[in-house]
């Protein structure tokens, strides 16, 4: 017999366990309201190929086509659900592919807003970081399992660093000391030097795709097609260019549905940064910016926000200006000042 959503949807949870705490709550959120639209006591069975297009549909009639980024992440839980469900054999009336495609199809009708860049991005890392491995076959090849590691590293350290794509297709494994490296001196645009810095998760991620790979081939990031006739000294005719870093992120963009290249990592490192407190002179070294004119140019509008926020918080009303003045002063007999 069919299991229940709600049956199948803890069973998910259950096994999510092992993600960050941030993922199985983002998850939870999502399988609520998907729960709350389809019925607890649904039958798995009962699903079709229709059923992300008509949640999303839902989703926009109850929140609005501007909140796609609320959207996006609802609709991202219920297909981490369903692949689920279907590696465990629960679940056989749906063909995911088909069911993103109707999916695509609605979102991609004209007045029907994309999410803004810098909500979505996440939603991508997250996808690369905590489902990418959990979907490989165990019939995949092992260039297909190489390629699912690379990427991962690759999104993680864009997410990271905000490095551009070019700086990024230069790394060599020695630059990150085959990810033991906590921070890598590389020269960026216009032959400027400047040190990057990675996080853990990135560290691990890069390590995890080294040592996968067996090879002593210089270039942190290769293409993995098939046994190489011709690498070039050291491997340097593997390595992956600038275009084909961005086809990676704009491949990975499509199957989360958020609308991204490799530059809008820049962008989301830097508003980050500055939204918690870093000033522009800091965000133009990290990024590798000639000059602060730059950073100030494309960046300025935040801290102008932000210099909006402050006014309007602290701003006071003629009341409360008036209120602060009286206290302490002796009362006015008015009528006799007139």
């Amino acid at each position: 017999m069919s299991a229940t959503l709600q049956t199948a949807t803890a069973d998910f949870l259950g096994a999510m366990r092992a993600k960050s705490p941030s993922t199985r709550a983002t998850y939870g959120t999502g399988l609520r309201r998907f729960l709350a639209w389809r019925g607890t006591e649904t039958l798995l069975a009962e699903l079709d190929d229709g059923v992300l297009e008509r949640f999303y549909l839902e989703l926009v009639d109850e929140f609005g086509r501007e909140r796609q980024a609320t959207i996006s992440t609802y609709l991202a839980a219920v297909r981490a659900f369903l692949r689920h469900c279907l590696r465990s054999g629960a679940l056989d009336g749906v063909e995911l592919e088909r069911a993103v495609e109707r999916l695509r199809a609605v979102r991609d009708k004209p007045g029907y807003r994309t999410p803004r860049v810098e909500d979505g991005l996440a939603l991508i890392v997250d996808y690369v970081k905590n489902e990418l491995l959990g979907l490989i076959a165990d019939s995949a090849s092992k260039d297909a399992r190489l390629r699912v590691y690379r990427d991962r590293a690759l999104l993680l350290l864009l997410f990271t660093t905000g490095m551009r794509r070019r700086e990024a297709a230069r790394l060599d494994r020695r630059d990150v000391d085959d990810g033991w490296a906590q921070q890598a001196l590389i020269t960026g645009k216009g032959d400027r030097e400047r040190v990057v810095f990675f996080d853990d998760d990135t560290r691990e991620a890069i390590r995890a795709y080294v040592k996968a790979r067996h090879d002593a081939f210089a270039p942190l990031f290769i293409r993995h097609h098939g046994k190489p006739k011709h690498p070039g000294r050291a491997g340097e005719l593997l390595r992956l260019s600038p275009q084909s870093i961005w086809k990676i992120v704009k491949t990975y963009a499509a199957a989360v549905g958020v609308p991204a290249t490799t530059h809008d990592f820049r962008h989301l490192k830097a508003t980050s940064l500055l939204n918690r407190g870093a000033n522009l002179s800091e965000v133009q070294d990290i990024l590798g910016h000639a000059s602060p004119d730059t950073t100030k140019r494309i960046y300025a509008h935040y801290e102008t926000a932000k210099l909006r926020e402050a006014f309007d918080r602290y701003s006071p009303t003629v009341e409360e200006a008036a209120a602060t003045a009286r206290k302490g002063r002796p009362p006015t007999d008015r009528a006799h000042a007139r």
